[in-house]
């Protein structure tokens, strides 16, 4: 049919599916979620142990003799060193890398087997870095956490899509996002006790801590059942009617649209022997460009330049070092207070609205971080003393605009890409936006110090460009996606004004449904 969309009889369409948010969806869908742990532990922890003067002086030597011996150095650039960001970035590379075979393992093994193959890996990345004597094993364990923090982020919002209700698709996904921010929240609180530690050896409990979720997440994918989609892709077609009964909470008879299209959607997959190659077939630009555009500029956001770095941060803004770490501890407080606006509002105001107010807000609070910069620390980057006041100006706009990523980039960032594409380029397509999301999260991680050093304040000023431009992107190209069915997607393309001319105008037919 031309211009428009028709789902199968007895439920789908702009109808949607019968169905409840049962326990068994919504422990699911909250435990499968809390794969984000281990990414976010990672983000807090990383920039705290390099603000520990012991950490520095064993494994970045040059870093703290230059913090040490020099007190009049410019504060821009005292913590300037590529070895230092090597640290930090190593993690998102390997990331990357790992994420193009996770989408392989993903389809062919099941999304909980990509989720317990990442806890497993992070684990012993974890004991590695905790067990570090040389920047070999420091660097070895940050690329296995690498690994682990791929398939974890590849496979865990598909997982999580697939189970939820379409109607509360939205707010479980989100619980992704919330369990990032719970890392680093957790990790921030760790470093700020950690340091304090007599003997110098508390950065090993932080690096060693990231076992804990890793063991979490590990045992839950062992435990969780797999997604009804995943069973049937792997031709367990009673198992996967049985389950979508169970997470569904209605009589075999009300889920048997949404099943038959799970079904139709397989047999489609199927025929789909290069899902890669099929990412550039024109009918998938609008998804394309989304899964590589979305997660590239929720990171030219800078948000994790403030969230990992941001012990040393506030350091070279003039905070003592525990005056730092506890900083960080309320910005990553805000973080998960922000999130639950998301988690609970996404479903009801849309995705849309979330985005737009959020990049506004961010953009308002960088410039604001920006000019508050410039006035005290000037080019030079040498300040005597920071008063009080001052410092709390700095460190509330840098958490208004933390609050605004909370609810609108960082959540939505992760949820509207797992849910725009087919089944049949699914894992694929979200290969390729976890490998964009950590392609860029390694390049603002590896640049960023020697920008900080360069452009000063200015850097500031730079990302909130990025803010500027993204915001304006979502308000012309992305179409609300908010209550529809994850299989009848296609529906929002065809109607956007912009996106509809890349869509066949002729619905294909499986078994008789429109998908």
């Amino acid at each position: 049919m031309g211009g428009g969309f028709m789902g199968p009889k007895g439920g789908g369409g702009n109808g949607g599916y019968p169905g409840k948010l049962t326990w068994s969806v919504l422990i699911s869908c909250v435990l499968g979620a809390m794969g984000g742990l281990i990414f976010g532990y990672d983000i807090g922890i990383s920039g705290g142990v390099t603000s520990m003067p012991t950490f520095l002086e064993k494994f970045f030597p040059s870093v703290y003799r230059k913090e040490e011996s020099d007190k009049s150095t410019n504060q821009y650039c005292k913590f300037n060193s590529q070895i230092l960001t090597l640290f930090t970035s190593s993690l998102y590379l390997a990331a990357l890398a790992s994420s193009l075979v996770a989408s392989y393992a993903t389809r062919r093994f099941g999304r909980r087997i990509s989720m317990l193959v990442g806890g497993l890996v992070f684990m012993v990345g974890a004991i590695l870095n905790a067990s570090a004597v040389n920047i070999f094993m420091l660097i070895f364990g940050r690329i296995l956490l690498g690994f682990g923090v791929g398939f974890s982020a590849q496979s865990v919002p598909i997982y999580v899509s697939e189970m939820a209700p379409y109607k509360h698709r939205g707010a479980l996904n989100n619980v992704f996002q919330l369990s990032i921010t719970i890392g680093i929240l957790i990790a921030n609180v760790v470093n700020y006790f950690t340091a304090k530690i007599e003997g110098g050896w508390g950065w090993r409990v932080s690096l060693g801590g990231a076992a804990v979720p890793a063991i979490f997440i590990s045992i839950v994918a062992w435990i969780l059942p797999n997604t009804p989609n995943s069973m049937i892709e792997k031709g367990e077609l009673q198992q996967a009617r049985d389950m979508l009964r169970s997470i569904r909470g209605v009589s075999d008879g009300e889920i048997e649209a949404e099943y038959n299209d799970l079904v139709a959607a397989s047999e489609a997959s199927k025929q789909v022997q290069h899902p890669w190659k099929n990412l550039r077939l024109r009918e998938y630009r609008p998804q394309l460009v989304m899964s590589v555009l979305i997660p590239a500029l929720q990171q030219l956001t800078g948000i994790n330049v403030v969230m990992f770095y941001a012990p040393v941060l506030f350091q070279s803004l003039g905070f003592g070092n525990n005056a730092s770490l506890f900083s960080a501890v309320i910005t990553g407080l805000i973080n998960v207070i922000a999130t639950f606006v998301a988690v609970f509002g996404t479903d009801k105001w849309g995705r849309r609205k979330l985005f737009i107010e959020g990049g506004i807000q961010m953009f308002i609070f960088q410039v604001a971080v920006a000019i508050l910069i410039a006035l005290k620390f000037g080019t030079s980057g040498k300040v005597t003393e920071l008063p009080e006041w001052y410092s709390i100006m700095v460190v509330m706009c840098i958490c208004i605009y933390v609050s605004a990523f909370a609810w609108s980039w960082g959540p939505l960032g992760w949820l509207v890409p797992s849910e725009i594409f087919p089944l049949e380029i699914r894992s694929a397509a979200q290969s390729i936006t976890v490998s964009v999301n950590m392609f860029f999260t390694f390049g603002v991680a590896e640049v960023f110090l020697t920008m900080l050093c360069g452009l000063k304040y200015g850097l500031f000023i730079f990302f909130s460009a990025f803010v500027a431009i993204m915001t304006v992107f979502i308000y012309l190209f992305l179409p609300e996606t908010k209550g529809i069915p994850i299989e009848e997607m296609r529906v929002v393309w065809k109607r956007h004004w912009y996106w509809k001319r890349f869509i066949p105008d002729q619905d294909h037919q499986v078994n008789g449904n429109c998908v």
